[in-house]
């Protein structure tokens, strides 16, 4: 019964949030919480939920301080030298845009981290989405799928449980998958690329002369903003004076609406502060203090000197002491950033109730257990393989610790049993890694569709089929390599 329950509160929420009929915070702490009355445990729901908040507390504490630190290096201007290359490889040119986040949220990702990820990515690539009327779930779900590629780093999480869980040495798991990895990131990109071709399709291409031209800051407007796309399929420019920063006149070219009011370009600027060049927040004299601060912080991170909800808590107190020494300067950056802050921790809060009335009345450990049983004896002798086709689905609907801490252990003591290695299991452990990264139990993905103003359920229809996809690749990679 409780295996029913626990596939059946899933599968209700999924389909709640996708068809937007419940906001996934309303979702994720009412459903539980009406599936735990089923279940005859409703006077322990106030423990389960304690439990899941105590559970998730650090992470909530790290995503909020980390939002806050990575929102005022926005705010100082210290990724604004990536901004402007992006924009130079990517020449207002749609598949140029999608395959360079591909690139940027791997590169970011090498410190473990899927907040930061994603918090640097957007930051990164939102304006350049928004000025060319690009599909914003594009970017979070290439974003996502490089990130869980990238997840599998020793220090990225996975990798270590799967280690601890099985006693066994991270290096010995992770070294041997790396070309089955590479794999998955080239099918990303091959991936970045087919939906970058479909978008250049959809909007047409722009020359980076058009985009920035000298005197000028060029924004590109969409139909909604008072702008409308040429005959041939480039969208319609309007220009304002680039020292002063406000809105001025311009025109739209073909045959639509053109730019012809103020308001609409303030409407524009709006959308496209994090690349204003003359932004007051600029502290260029620090750049170098902020550089080495975040990287000082990300190897801090890496090396484990502290816990990560300690390092983000310190560097922002420290980022906003240095970059905002007067008090209501301080205030306003974070009041700036409040909303963010609110949207993510407030999501992470109600996530721990979903997860711990999954836990707490027993619904995880009777759907592993049944899924185990369920494995033809004919398998065993495949149990690698089994183990990599499992992962996909069960760590997209349960949270690492409890797939690789519940399950894992078991599918090995079945793999042993007809021969097959501890390593093998867990190397095929971490094939659903693409998938999870976007999973409704991930704290990180709700900073990823957060910051985009994406919703949850237009992301989880637009990157499931494709997530899916990446981790079968790397999954058939490493049987391939005989890695698995």
């Amino acid at each position: 019964m409780l295996t029913i329950l626990g596939f059946t509160m899933i599968a209700t929420f999924l389909v709640l949030i996708m068809l937007k009929k419940m906001s996934p915070i309303a979702a994720l702490v009412l459903i539980p919480a009406l599936f735990c009355v089923f279940v005859g445990k409703g006077a322990k729901l106030g423990d389960y939920v304690i439990d899941g908040v105590t559970s998730l507390a650090p992470t909530a504490a790290m995503l909020m301080f980390a939002i806050v630190y990575f929102g005022v290096m926005i705010d100082v201007g210290l990724f604004d030298p990536i901004v402007r290359g992006i924009l130079k490889f990517c020449k207002a040119d749609p598949l140029r845009i999608v395959v360079g986040t591909a690139v940027l949220a791997a590169i970011v990702s090498l410190d473990g981290d899927g907040s930061t990820t994603f918090m640097i990515t957007v930051s990164a690539m939102y304006p350049l989405y928004k000025r060319l009327k690009m599909s914003l779930v594009v970017m979070t779900g290439v974003a996502a799928m490089a990130n869980g590629v990238m997840n599998t780093l020793p220090w990225g999480g996975p990798t270590a449980r799967a280690a601890t869980a099985l006693k066994l040495d991270a290096s010995d798991i992770f070294v041997p998958m790396i070309p089955a990895l590479a794999v998955g990131l080239l099918g990303v990109l091959a991936l970045s690329y087919v939906l970058g071709r479909r978008e250049r399709k959809r909007l047409g291409v722009l020359t980076l002369d058009e985009v920035l031209e000298p005197e000028t800051e060029t924004v590109l407007v969409g139909a909604g903003a008072g702008a409308s796309s040429d005959g041939d399929g480039t969208v319609a420019v309007a220009k304002k004076t680039a020292h002063t920063g406000g809105p001025g006149t311009g025109s739209g070219s073909g045959t639509g609406t053109g730019v012809g009011s103020d308001a609409d370009l303030s409407e524009a600027d709006d959308d496209f502060q994090g690349l204003d060049p003359h932004r007051a927040t600029l502290r260029p004299k620090l750049y170098w203090f902020n550089a080495l601060l975040t990287v000082t912080l990300l190897t801090a991170m890496i090396m484990e000197w502290l816990p990560i909800p300690v390092l983000f808590l310190l560097g922002a107190a420290l980022a906003l002491t240095v970059n905002f020494p007067h008090m209501p300067d301080q205030k306003a950056r974070l009041g700036a950033h409040a909303e963010n802050v609110l949207n993510v921790s407030g999501m992470v809060f109600a996530a721990a109730v979903f997860t711990g009335v999954l836990q707490g009345t027993g619904m995880v450990d009777h759907m592993s257990k049944w899924l185990v049983s369920n494995i033809p004896d004919g398998m065993g002798p495949h149990m690698a393989l089994v183990t990599g086709v499992l992962s996909i689905p069960l760590t997209y609907f349960m949270s690492n610790d409890g797939f690789y801490f519940g399950v894992l252990p078991v599918l090995a003591e079945a793999g042993q049993a007809h021969g097959v290695s501890s390593l093998e299991i867990a190397r095929a452990s971490l094939v659903g890694q693409p998938l999870h990264m976007s999973s409704p139990l991930v704290p990180a993905v709700y900073v990823l569709v957060g910051m985009a103003k994406v919703e949850f359920g237009d992301h989880t229809r637009f990157v499931v089929k494709w997530a899916a996809l990446t981790s079968l690749v790397v999954l058939g990679a490493g049987i391939l390599f005989g890695i698995i």
